[in-house]
């Protein structure tokens, strides 16, 4: 890797995937240490136990250790995590549109939106129902026509965005089941999803679908505020330059740090996600950050094939058709465990990007978006 990563826009043919050499390392750092902050939350909210446990009164037996651990992942992990990929996810949409000739823009961008779209709907039915990629699709197509406007329509869109889920309209207007069924449901899914055939969970699973809706829908708008957000920041050319703006984005870290002090609790997730955004990127766009910091940036270059493998490594530890320890760890032991998931994944990542372009997942996403198959082995020169 590099000591200073690069930070000019992507230079390939239009119409083709960017090339490793285009990339913004910084980028792939910031998405990399992401992904550790998603697995964290989901391996102890939402394999561990039901999604609808967070929402009731805690009955378990908790340790000082767990209860230290839950509060620290509410409070500085929560939601944060996500809300840098749901940013992220922005810019790497800004960078497609602005480097796929205009003639094809559209269809390319729909068609990529929409293969992802079916790998999310895949991953929501048979793997896991804690799935953000259909979010993320449907996210991405209705923010598409926004990126052919300004930079102050992308500013007002996201500010009346952030307005609106400041609110909590859409919670009150799409509530939550009560709370007698979500008890009643927390004790059937610690039956099911501890014993149950593959079968026999995904029966289950598709009938929870409806029950979680509600928080994607309370989250739509933060998502597609966030999208914009890293529209934005990409056409500011702030991320391209990061170097020479070294001192602007950490002082704008500590601002929106210090804003968590007034905002209420909804907008002071997206504040903090973005001070940890800020801060990252001051210092990875840094040679001695770089360094630092840059074991992070294969496993950011292959975060969509290492989500789902975590989809699927803790869907068969945790459920009755793999080892079926669901209810039975305390959040102590599974963080420890998807700490060693990650810290392998940053193992496999690294080689398996010294050998090809793109992760698996990767590469037949670019192949679905583009109607041809990238070359996947590097050459001897890269």
């Amino acid at each position: 890797m590099q000591d200073q990563p690069s930070q000019r826009a992507p230079s390939s043919p239009a119409s083709e995937p960017i090339k490793a050499t285009d990339r913004l390392v910084t980028l792939d750092i910031l998405r990399g240490l992401a992904l550790f902050g998603v697995m964290a939350i989901n391996v102890v909210t939402e394999f561990r136990v039901s999604i609808f446990e967070q929402f009731l009164p805690l009955h378990e037996n908790v340790s000082p250790l767990d209860s230290m651990i839950a509060k620290f992942l509410d409070e500085a992990i929560s939601l944060k995590a996500l809300a840098l990929f749901s940013l992220l996810f922005g810019v790497g949409l800004a960078i497609q549109f602005d480097r796929l000739e205009k003639q094809r823009r559209a269809v390319l961008l729909v068609r990529r939106l929409l293969a992802l779209l079916a790998f999310g709907l895949v991953h929501l039915v048979l793997i896991w129902d804690g799935d953000i990629l259909t979010e993320y699709a449907l996210a991405g197509l209705l923010v598409l026509p926004l990126l052919y406007g300004s930079r102050g329509l992308l500013a007002l869109g996201a500010l009346a965005l952030f307005i609106l889920y400041s609110t909590f309209y859409l919670a009150r207007l799409v509530p939550l089941p009560d709370a007698k069924w979500m008890a009643d449901h927390v004790m059937e899914a610690r039956h099911i999803y501890a014993t149950g055939s593959f079968a026999e969970i995904l029966k289950f699973r598709i009938q929870e679908i409806p029950a979680i809706a509600p928080l994607h829908v309370w989250v739509l708008p933060r998502t597609l505020a966030l999208f914009l957000c890293g529209a934005l920041a990409w056409r500011t050319d702030v991320l391209q330059r990061a170097s020479e703006n070294r001192w602007m984005i950490l002082a704008a870290a500590f601002v929106a740090a210090a804003s968590t002090l007034v905002l209420n609790r909804a907008l002071a997730t997206v504040t903090l996600a973005l001070s940890y955004a800020a801060f990252v990127v001051s210092l990875a766009s840094t040679a001695a950050g770089a360094r630092l910091l840059g074991w992070a940036a294969p496993l950011g270059r292959m975060a969509f094939t290492n989500y789902i493998a975590q989809s699927l490594i803790f869907g068969w530890t945790f459920y009755g058709y793999g080892l079926g320890i669901f209810g039975k760890l305390d959040i102590s032991t599974a963080l420890a465990f998807g700490i060693a998931v990650y810290a392998v994944q940053v193992i496999f990542s690294r080689w398996w990007l010294d050998r090809y372009r793109f992760g698996p997942l990767e590469w037949l996403w670019r192949a679905l978006m583009y109607g041809h198959l990238p070359p996947m082995r590097r050459s001897m020169a890269e």
